[in-house]
């Protein structure tokens, strides 16, 4: 089933009609590069390019019998065209067809990924800008920490994702290499210059050296590249799946008119997308895994790649499709509310401000050791307590012999850990 955030653009990159268009495509730029040769006459290549044309069902009816649908493919063209068929597929093994083609539907993929992760940046960067000094509770561990903004925070998807463009670019330029070499990949019936011309012609590369395919290290890095960037989006997925719990309740996905959230509970407003954006991570993962035992295969070739491409490679990159353009969605309509990010920054008691404190007996030349003992000691005491860490501070006349109230002040003050939060949403490019 094709989810239904996925492009029409991407899931007809994998359909047999376009699979098989892209091989005729091969084997006519074949065919032309030896009519260049004087191999093949001008006037049966002029026939053969008028005549070919593509008959998905009637390559399933040869493939039927024959069990294999390169010869299906060439013989179900060969039969519209007539005795000029013969100088179809000359020269050529059936994987410099395969080969070359997916080659092409990769690079074309991954083209529309990169689209994918551009529009993403521009969410990200509005988000980002608008929320730059929207105050929260960073944490570690999942226990607060010290103050952040939701900019900084976002800031940080921001770049990830430029990384992850830089990742899908260096997929194009791993996977755009094709394969006319022949049977061992020897070149043993054709020129050197037909891959050339027919590689040039589709935009790709020829390989330097190949055996009967296209060595599948290619396959795995691409699918390793698609793997990480959908890990990147994972952790957005799950940061905002955290931060919408009912006890934070800091950003909620979009809940649109006639939603429902649970078939038992009428209140339920659950992060639906961000969990299947989580889940489907894990799909790639395993599809990358898949591709990366492709790689060794026995001799010169087997095919045992073959039947692990043919569902790994179309379910991933639609399935990122998706997975970009869904957190597009999300990231879009997301609701932020600052006031219950402050109402949580005050649930620590001011206990946030241990380290500003620590730090300031230190430049006031204490011990470190004993500068940290006595104010865990306060934050210990005040958290459970659930009295004021401020007050604590103030009445420990060892820390106020050498921390006057604007020291203590400055301490306590928020927007201090933030002051160069600008300077972060700069680095990262916004």
């Amino acid at each position: 089933m094709i989810p239904r955030y996925s492009r029409p653009e991407m899931t007809r990159l994998w359909t047999d009609e376009y699979r098989f268009e892209k091989m005729l495509e091969v084997e006519l730029l074949s065919t032309e590069a030896l009519v260049k040769q004087g191999k093949v006459p001008a006037k049966a290549y002029a026939k053969i390019r008028r005549k070919a044309k593509i008959n998905v069902a009637r390559i399933r009816q040869i493939e039927h019998v024959v069990k294999h649908d390169v010869i299906a493919f060439v013989s179900q063209v060969g039969e519209g065209i007539g005795p000029e068929s013969r100088y179809l597929h000359l020269g050529l093994t059936s994987s410099d067809v395969l080969d070359t083609a997916l080659a092409v539907q990769m690079v074309e993929a991954v083209d529309l990924l990169i689209q994918d992760v551009q529009m993403l940046r521009k969410t990200l960067a509005a988000l980002a800008k608008k929320h730059e000094k929207t105050l929260m509770m960073g944490r570690s561990h999942g226990i607060h920490g010290e103050p952040i903004t939701f900019g900084i925070k976002v800031s940080g998807w921001y770049s990830e994702m430029g990384r992850a463009e830089g990742r899908l670019k260096q997929a194009r330029s791993e996977i755009a290499f094709g394969k006319l070499s022949g049977a061992m990949g020897t070149f043993a019936h054709l020129d050197t210059s037909v891959e050339a011309y027919v590689c040039k012609k589709m935009g790709l590369k020829g390989e330097p050296v190949a055996t009967q395919v296209i060595p599948r290290d290619r396959h795995a890095e691409y699918m390793c590249h698609l793997a990480v960037v959908a890990a990147g989006i994972e952790r957005i997925a799950t940061e905002i799946r955290h931060l919408q719990r009912t006890e934070l309740i800091e950003v909620e996905e979009p809940f649109t008119k006639g939603q429902k959230g649970s078939s038992a509970m009428p209140h339920k407003r659950n992060p639906i997308a961000s969990e299947n954006l989580c889940g489907l991570a894990r799909v790639i993962r395993g599809n990358a895994m898949a591709c990366l035992e492709d790689v060794a295969l026995w001799h010169e070739r087997d095919i045992s790649h073959s039947s692990v491409e043919r569902v790994a490679l179309p379910d991933s990159t639609i399935l990122l499709d998706y997975m970009l353009n869904r957190l597009n969605g999300v990231l879009s309509g997301l609701q932020v509310y600052p006031e219950n990010m402050k109402r949580n920054m005050s649930k620590t008691v001011e206990i946030i401000a241990s380290q500003r404190i620590l730090l300031s007996l230190v430049d006031k030349g204490w011990r470190r050791e004993d500068a940290y003992k006595l104010v865990q000691a306060h934050a210990m005491k005040a958290w459970f307590d659930g009295g004021s860490f401020r007050e604590l501070v103030e009445e420990d006349a060892a820390i106020t012999k050498d921390l006057s109230r604007s020291e203590l002040d400055q301490c306590f003050d928020a927007f201090y850990y933030v002051r160069r939060g600008k300077e972060l949403l700069k680095r990262a490019g916004l």
